[in-house]
Parts: C-alpha cells; structure tokens; sequence
C-alpha cells in the first residue's frame, strides 16, 4: 500500500482510502468526477490483521481489520472492543470508526479514539511522509517499519506502555456526566476529539491503529422500561450521571413507532442474527449485495419482507404489553453493583401506573430487546423498498443535543408534519444522541424538507452529525475544516470532504450546493 500511495502521490492522483464501505454519508466513496488529477481509490479490505499486545490489554490493528473480527479475538481474553454488536455486525472496520470518531451503545466509552497511531501523510511539496506514533519500534524507514507490522516482528520489549498518550477517550466519563453543559456529549466536528488518525475522515493513509480493550463484564442486569411521560426518562438519566459512581452500560431508547417499524421490517433480521449469529452477519450481508447488483436493487429485501410474514412472533410478551401501553421506550443495562440503586429509582419514577412501569427482564428478554434496537437502524431502509409508491425517499438524521437538554422530545410543526408518513426516533439515551429517520410522502422534495429541519435542530443547540461523520451530505463545521487542512495541506486525501474545497492546497471552492450545516 505504501508504494501505491507514493506512486499517486507523485503523479498528483486524488486518494480516496476505503475499507469496508459501510458508512452512511459517503466518506469513503468518490462524489462526482471532478477530483484534481483523477482519482484513485485504494481498497484496504485485505490489510486485515490484528494483534492483542500486552496481556489484552490493547490491540493493534490494520486499516482493514473489521470490528467483528476483533471481537473475536478478544473473547479468550474476556475483553471486548470499543463497540459491540451495532456496526460490527455489519463488517464495519476498526480503523474506520476511529477516523470518524464513531460511537456506539456503551454509555462509559464515548466515540472511538486512539492518540497511537502509524499514517502517512502528503507533505505541502508533494512528498508522503510516514508517521510512526503507534509507540512501538518497529525501525526508521518505512519500508522497514511497515514491513515488520506486516509480519508481526516485534516483542512486548519494543512496545512503550504509552501511559501518556490515550487509546481510549479517558475523559468520556466525566464528560459525559457533565448534565448541566450546555454542549453535546459527542459529535463529530468536537475538537476534544480530534487528533492525528482519530476524526481524520481519510485525510490521512492510516496503517494501523492501538487500541484499548475492555474487560466484558459478565454479571449484568437490564431493565426494560416504558412510560407516556418523556420527562420521566429525563429525571432517569439525570439521577444516574450525576448520583451514581458511574454512568449505566447502556440505555437506549426506542420511540413507539420506531418500535412498530422494527417489528414488522426489521423481523427478518432479528431473526436471522438470532439463529445464526453475529459472526455469519458479514456473509449474509454480502451475499445480499451480490444478489442485488444481478437482481436489482430492492429485490432482495421484497423477498426477504416476503418471507418475514411466516415467521412466528420474535418478540417476548412483557415487551409486547408494555408497547400497547407506553409510548417511550429504554432498555437500561447496569453493572452488578448498580443493580440494588437502580431499582430503587425505577421504581420511584416508573411504579407501574398508567404512565410508567418497568421490569426486570431475564437473559432471553435482554436480548431480545437490545436486538429490537439494533434492527430498527434498517427498518426504514427496508419500508422505503417495499414501498416505493408511497415513499419519496428516507431524510436521515443523527443529532447530538446538549447535555443539560430536559425536553428531548421532538416536535415537528404541521407543515413538515404532513410531509411525512413515519418518524423513527431511537438513540443512545444517555448519551442525547439520537437517530431520526423521516419516511417522507411520496411528492416530498427531501432536500427542502432537510433545510427545515436543521433550523428547528439549530434552535435546539443540537450538533449535527453526531456520529456518521459529514461524508458528502454534510459541511464541515469550521473546527473540522481547519483539523483536516493541518492533516493534508495539499488536499490531495478525499478532498471535497464534508463540502470543503476540492483543488489542491485548497484552493478551489466546492463544487457542490448546500448541504447540511
């Protein structure tokens, strides 16, 4: 890959760096073909290998090393990566999600993030240079350096404990639990978080990456939780974050419809994770694309909607009482010392009446629930194939409001209203972040109603992504801007990223209309 890169950087080619692909904003694919001296696309997919260093303790992984992968290897060691299930299901790869600081579901960790990390970068004279800060020695040329990460030729002597430099977001978890901060938890443009690999959005040609792990705790409750009264979730989170001695693991919140949709279009999948896994996911999911690109687009997933219609009910019963009941919907995981706390609070605030109660759900229920959760991220996706006539398209949204937000409850007025036919709310709860995925009538222009919609976001004191990144569809706030113009001067790394300049040492204006703010 080193020689590739040098030869495009030579010849004034454009690079776009692209692993596995499954981001939603577009970051790592080409947007037009207006790229300065042509472009091309290094795939890094085979560049795969991880290894576990220091008892478990950290990993250190290869740009094409997927999040399913290294969950795997970390299970003998009873560790576990940054995120788990969400986008590792889906083949996502680790360097990936730390170049665009993706989150996830674990409330303590915050976005992925490593201040350890061996890229190159293109010098303002046209020249890559490699950067070896991973904190292990591996030689002095990089021919030399690359060479041995490739064949695994060093020794825990040659790796510096690092204590200085961050493989994790240490302060994430008092972060988050600032409750009276008028800013976000996480979102991209965050320059808290930017830092070299972490949030560079492919302007920098990352060879690795050294990450924390995570001790997988094995004795934990979850609780399921549902109410007609938003404000009772809010009260919920803020006593956690500011009372307990930590945050929970995870909450995560699903709206009634959100709910409705992944029942009913997402039950295939549930299904299918169920019986065979995570760790078939991947090949299910490439499968299904090669299957499209002969077939057509949509194709599979009318089939598969199809078929959905003759499996039994995946759903337990609690959780179907509590949907006829509540509109609002968490699924809360604690420690076991959190345990006693937790239903201390919950049942003051969700005693069993007619606006809020809970239960504590066994092992079988928690999964399920969690799983519930996970499908809805494609719910629409699939609405929106079995149902072009009526479907304009789907405005996807994922929103960061401010720590300190009390009524997170979105509001559209009647005007935008009746321009959609669902609204699905789910998120990360504890975290205020949450992904809004409009199914806009067919007719709708979907840009326009996107327009709207960051004005109502912009009254709110929201950011916006807050952890997709800004691909193609989004602008670079301008702290973004300024992080990626020091990463690559010449702006010949994915340039037009997040509507930025395109020519070479930026510049040229963008080239595209107005994107999202």
């Amino acid at each position: 890959m080193w020689q590739v890169a040098s030869a495009c950087v030579a010849a004034d080619v454009s690079i776009i760096m692209q692993a596995s692909n499954t981001g939603l904003t577009g970051g790592s694919t080409p947007d037009g073909g207006d790229y300065p001296g042509g472009l091309v696309i290094i795939s890094t997919t085979r560049l795969g290998d991880l290894r576990v260093i220091r008892d478990g303790a950290q990993v250190l992984c290869q740009p094409g090393t997927t999040l399913n992968r290294l969950e795997r290897a970390l299970r003998p060691f009873g560790r576990e990566p940054h995120s788990v299930i969400g986008s590792s299901c889906l083949g996502a790869s680790v360097v990936g999600g730390v170049c665009n600081n993706s989150g996830g579901s674990l409330v303590r960790r915050g976005p992925a993030y490593t201040q350890l990390a061996l890229y190159a970068r293109v010098q303002p004279d046209g020249t890559l240079a490699l950067v070896n800060h991973l904190g292990i020695a591996l030689g002095d040329t990089p021919e030399t350096i690359l060479a041995r990460l490739d064949r695994g030729d060093f020794s825990e002597s040659d790796i510096d404990p690092a204590t200085r430099s961050w493989a994790h977001d240490h302060a994430y978890l008092d972060h988050v639990r600032d409750i009276d901060s008028a800013s976000p938890a996480r979102f991209n443009a965050d320059p808290r978080c930017l830092f070299e690999a972490a949030g560079s959005a492919g302007k920098l040609i990352v060879f690795a990456v050294r990450l924390d792990t995570f001790a997988r705790e094995e004795e934990t409750t979850t609780f399921y939780i549902a109410t007609r009264d938003p404000a009772r979730l809010t009260r919920l989170r803020r006593a956690m974050l500011s009372d307990f001695e930590l945050p929970p693991i995870a909450g995560e919140y699903m709206h009634e419809t959100a709910f409705d949709i992944a029942d009913v279009y997402g039950r295939d999948m549930f299904v299918a994770i169920e019986r065979l896994g995570t760790d078939r996911l991947p090949a299910l999911f490439s499968a299904k694309s090669r299957f499209d690109a002969v077939f057509g687009d949509g194709r599979s997933d009318r089939m598969m909607q199809w078929a959905g219609r003759f499996l039994g009910d995946h759903l337990p019963t609690r959780m179907r009482k509590f949907r006829a009941r509540f509109e609002h919907h968490l699924i809360l995981k604690v420690s076991h010392d959190q345990v006693g706390p937790t239903r201390a609070l919950l049942a003051e605030l969700f005693p069993g009446d007619s606006q809020a109660d809970h239960f504590e759900c066994t092992a079988q229920e928690s999964a399920k629930a969690f799983l519930h959760r996970f499908v809805a991220a494609g719910a629409a996706v699939r609405y929106r194939a079995v149902h072009p006539e009526t479907v304009e398209d789907i405005v996807a949204l994922d929103v960061a409001l401010p720590r300190n937000t009390l009524e997170w409850e979105e509001h559209l007025p009647p005007e935008l209203e009746s321009k959609v036919l669902h609204t699905l709310y789910y998120g990360h709860f504890f975290c205020q972040v949450f992904h809004q995925d409009y199914i806009v009538r067919k007719g709708t222009d979907p840009l326009r109603f996107e327009h709207a919609l960051w004005d109502l976001l912009d009254t709110r004191g929201a950011q916006y992504p807050a952890e997709h990144n800004v691909g193609h569809l989004y602008i670079a706030k301008p702290e973004l801007t300024e992080f990626y113009q020091s990463l690559d001067p010449r702006n010949q790394l994915n340039p037009g990223i997040g509507q930025t300049a395109r020519g070479r040492h930026w510049s040229s204006p963008s080239p595209h209309g107005d994107g999202c703010t």
